[in-house]
């Protein structure tokens, strides 16, 4: 299973995926957080460094933010031209069906935050010193740019949403509720031996879906 968390700085994407983890065999399950590609990860397909985490059968991997990062923090910010961005866009849904027609179980996840959650989680990593190395320069640069992000996410959306490889939308103010309906979704989804329906209860439509309703970013 492959499970990419996305979102908007400081949406609880680690901390999601770190929920997820705790009870999981490690031996099996991998949490992935790439850094800044260097000379060489430049040189090469976009999507090359990321394919090279890509689960084995019986493995889970958990990428926190995925190579959607193209499509929101490169466009955004001028890491990556409208030409590149373009490719991506069409490329992205014909990777993500040649991997599920693999046999991958894949999640692509957005965790969607209001701006005023945003402010206040930034200020909490600014002056707790056990979460000031979360705040980045790129963190703090995003805070200009909200509408330009909810515009790219909504481009994205539209272009890589697809039968095969939809998008699932969490409303992520509340980060407990957050974690709760992602595993749900999650658990859903998957076949497994012993699963129990009354346990595995749905994810809360009002916090997860797809579709308008949750397409539409917000602008404050």
């Amino acid at each position: 299973m492959a499970l990419f968390v996305d979102g908007r700085d400081a949406a609880g994407k680690g901390g999601t995926i770190k929920r997820l983890m705790e009870h999981l065999n490690p031996r099996h399950a991998k949490h992935v957080a790439l850094t800044k590609p260097n000379e060489i990860e430049q040189g090469q397909w976009y999507f090359q460094r990321h394919i090279a985490h890509m689960p084995t059968a019986g493995d889970i991997v958990m990428f926190e933010r995925s190579w959607y990062n193209r499509a929101g923090v490169e466009t955004v910010m001028g890491f990556s031209t409208p030409e590149q961005t373009a490719q991506f866009l069409r490329e992205a849904p014909q990777v993500e069906a040649a991997l599920i027609r693999d046999g991958i179980y894949f999640f692509k996840f957005w965790l969607s935050i209001g701006r005023a959650t945003q402010l206040k989680r930034f200020h909490e990593r600014r002056h707790d010193p056990l979460k000031q190395w979360k705040l980045s320069p790129i963190d703090l640069a995003a805070i200009g740019k909200w509408d330009a992000y909810s515009e790219a996410a909504e481009t994205m959306f539209r272009h890589t949403h697809t039968t095969d490889s939809p998008w699932t939308v969490v409303r992520a103010n509340d980060k407990r509720r957050t974690r709760l309906n992602v595993m749900r979704a999650v658990l859903a989804k998957i076949p497994y031996k012993g699963k129990d329906e009354a346990i595995v209860r749905k994810p809360d439509p009002k916090l997860v879906g797809a579709g308008p309703a949750f397409f539409v970013m917000p602008r404050a």
